[in-house]
């Protein structure tokens, strides 16, 4: 499959700009453990083990990678961009029942076979969020869990506001090598601002003790996509309902996004909503 084959919805999702983005950045680093862990906070180690998985936009597959050194018996982790793909092989080279495949979070292609799907920073970038999460719903088992991990508006109005729109009409159409040399710019700034304590939030506690190639990966992750959804709770809640998913849960996670988690029903499942 080469870009030119990509549909127009695809294309949208930045693949080409986040397999840069991944074939740049392509290292499992010890912090990445907690980052997952904060952004699966329905789940233990302890819940992988035993589990089947399909990781939908796994990018260089650092995702997939915690739960399959938990136990997890087999994955699935699917992209459409040949170097995130490339990135992903590389990460995952060690667990012999991890699979990674050319496929769309639009035409996932598996039905009833998986215990869990997940997907992390990816809906929020997608042109039509609500037919990936029907996918991930579709490739799950009856009473099969599905995750994600979305950007909240809660907290980032002023991202919204003041930044996203400069992203939109600049950064999302710069040529991506030159988007990434921008990068050092804001995140010197970041670095600086971290560094004299400000920001009390839990993502800036957090971040402050990151080294500045992982902030800038971090900034530089913000500022290649053409899509960014900051949604609100009550956003995410119905993204999870519309895709037919019951006793839907979302946790606030580092005081700025949301982590979702719904149950494909069996026959005799009843919708069941709760709040976390």
């Amino acid at each position: 499959m080469t870009d030119k084959q990509l549909s127009k919805s695809e294309t949208a999702g930045s693949p080409d700009r986040f397999g840069y983005e991944w074939g740049t950045y392509d290292e499992v680093l010890p912090i990445y453990e907690e980052q997952f862990r904060r952004w699966t906070p329905h789940f233990s180690p302890e819940d992988w083990k035993g589990k089947t998985f399909v990781d939908v936009g796994c990018g260089m597959g650092r995702n997939t990678y915690w739960p399959m050194s938990y136990g997890a018996t087999a994955s699935l982790s699917v992209d459409i961009d040949d170097r995130s793909l490339e990135a992903a092989k590389k990460t995952l080279a060690k667990f012999d029942s991890s699979e990674v495949r050319r496929a769309s979070a639009y035409e996932i292609g598996e039905t009833d076979k998986f215990d869990i799907a997940f997907s992390i920073g990816v809906i929020h970038h997608l042109e039509q969020p609500e037919q990936a999460l029907a996918q991930m719903a579709k490739a799950v088992k009856a009473g099969g869990k599905v995750a994600i991990w979305v950007y909240g508006l809660e907290n980032n109005r002023w991202i919204v506001v003041f930044l996203d729109p400069v992203r939109k009409a600049l950064f999302s159409w710069l040529p991506i090598g030159f988007v990434h040399f921008l990068s050092l710019f804001p995140t010197a700034l970041l670095w600086v601002i971290l560094k004299l304590g400000l920001g009390k939030t839990q993502y800036t506690k957090m971040i402050r003790n990151f080294s500045f190639p992982h902030l800038r990966s971090i900034v530089f992750d913000q500022m290649l996509p053409k899509i960014a959804h900051y949604w609100p709770k009550d956003k995410v809640r119905s993204l999870m309902e519309e895709a037919g998913l019951t006793d839907i849960d979302l946790k606030w996670v580092n005081e700025m996004s949301w982590a979702a988690i719904g149950t494909k029903p069996t026959d005799s499942t009843q919708t069941k909503p709760t709040d976390g």
